[in-house]
Parts: structure tokens; C-alpha cells; sequence
């Protein structure tokens, strides 16, 4: 769908591939020039190449989202290299999928990069909106962010923590034109699980975990990202919105 976003400036970051860059490309199929950010500069300036291809607006700025100073440099881009900020997407994250979450090294990346860099990307992103008086910020969390996982502290933690900053920035920013949002994906085939989806036993269990019985498409995450910046969604604020094919309705 096009939801008409010429003249806006998108942001996202973790867009070298998977639901990052299926939003990026969405975003410059509506019509808004698109600041790719992540850490891989080879995927993301695929990614650029993918919407200038086709006919979209591009640039790649490499951010570390851990790092505040990149966040703010990265926010700067936007801003410099297109005058402005309407969107932003915080898509940036891991998933220690096979690490011990609870071991200090893991933990703590795992926070700093969940955690941390969505609100150091919300700071930043929210002080050039209130400027404008106007915005739309997206988190990406996850079910896991609504709902346990026994395997997984760190990834749980971090995505309730997301949740929660989602639903503070709303309420922050309620009355300065900016509205804070997040999707909650389910089992989302992308780069991430590609690993494990390779193999076919765990495909088949992967596909199992939702009553749809398949796994999820980047796409589908792309499409609630982008309605949820849409003026479609301009009494929606504070919500985590699940794309799970029923996953947490069971």
C-alpha cells in the first residue's frame, strides 16, 4: 500500500536486511526518502541500491546503535541530508539464540543494544520532532516482550524493556505531535533465523509455533510499521501492536 509519504523523511535502523530492510524499501515505496542505518555497511548499502533501483531516495549512514555518539551523528544525517525527521523506525536489535543469556557478556551486549540503543535513538529522534512539532516513532519488541521464554532472560528482559519505553515516550510526547508506537513480530523468517529454518525438522517446528502454521514474512512486519507512522493511525500512541500470526492468542 502507498500511503502517500512524499516529502518525509524516514529512519531506520537494522536495515541491512530482514524486517529493517523490507521497512526501508516500504517506506521509499511510499514516496520518503529513507536513512538506512546499521552496522553491516555491505547489507546496507544493498539495501540503498534495492530503493534507488527502484526509483526511491537512499543514503547509508553506519551507526552503531550501542553507542550514543553514533546515534546522535546518525540522527544529524537525517536531518543534514534531507532537512528533517518524520519517521523513524528502531529495528535494531540481537537474539542470542544458542548463547547462555546469562553469562555478563551476553547480557550486557544484549541490553545495550535492545535496550539502550532504542532509547538513545528515541532521545535523539524525539528532540529534532519536537521541533517540528510533529513525528511518528516505531520500536520493534517482540512477543517475547509481551509474554515469557524460558530460554532467553536477556532477549525477554530487553523486550519488555522496549515495551515500556515505547509507552513511556508516548505519554512523554503525547501532546507535542509525536506518537510512539511498537510491533511485536512473532516467528519472522529472516536472515536472523534463517540458520535454524534451514533445517527442515526445525523449519516444520518453527512453522508449528503459530495457529497459521507458517512462519511470518518481513513484509507483513514492514506493512504495520509503515500504518502505524500513517496519518491512518493518528489516534494510535502507546500501543504494541502484534503481527504473530496468532501465536499469543493461543
Amino acid at each position: 500500500m502507498n500511503y502517500g509519504f512524499d516529502g518525509k523523511v524516514a529512519l531506520v535502523t537494522g536495515a541491512s536486511g530482514g524486517i529493517g530492510r523490507a521497512t526501508a524499501v516500504a517506506f521509499a515505496a511510499s514516496g520518503a526518502a529513507v536513512v538506512v542505518s546499521d552496522v553491516n555497511e555491505a547489507g546496507g548499502l544493498e539495501t540503498v541500491a534495492l530503493i534507488e533501483a527502484a526509483g526511491g531516495k537512499a543514503v547509508f549512514q553506519h551507526c552503531d546503535v550501542a553507542n550514543a555518539d553514533q546515534v546522535k551523528a546518525l540522527v544529524a544525517r537525517a536531518v543534514s541530508e534531507y532537512g528533517r525527521l518524520d519517521f523513524a523506525h528502531n529495528n535494531a536489535g540481537i537474539n542470542s539464540m544458542g548463547a547462555n543469556e546469562y553469562e555478563d557478556d551476553v547480557w550486557a551486549r544484549s541490553l545495550s543494544i535492545n535496550l539502550s540503543g532504542v532509547m538513545y535513538c528515541m532521545r535523539e529522534q524525539a528532540e529534532v520532532m519536537l521541533k517540528q512539532g510533529k513525528g511518528a516513532i516505531v520500536n520493534t519488541a517482540s512477543i517475547n516482550g509481551l509474554v515469557g521464554n524460558a530460554g532467553q532472560p536477556a532477549y525477554v528482559a530487553t523486550k519488555h524493556g522496549v515495551v515500556g519505553l515505547t509507552r513511556h515516550g508516548a505519554l512523554r510526547w503525547a501532546k507535542a505531535g509525536i506518537r510512539v508506537n511498537a510491533v511485536c513480530p512473532g516467528v519472522i523468517e529472516t536472515p536472523m533465523t534463517a540458520p535454524l529454518a534451514a533445517n527442515p525438522d526445525m523449519r516444520k517446528i518453527m512453522d508449528n509455533l503459530t495457529p497459521m502454521g507458517r512462519m511470518g514474512r518481513a513484509e507483513e512486519i514492514a506493512g504495520a510499521v509503515l500504518w502505524l507512522c500513517s496519518d491512518q493511525a493518528s489516534f494510535v500512541t502507546g500501543h504494541p501492536l502484534v503481527v504473530d500470526g496468532g501465536a499469543t492468542a493461543t
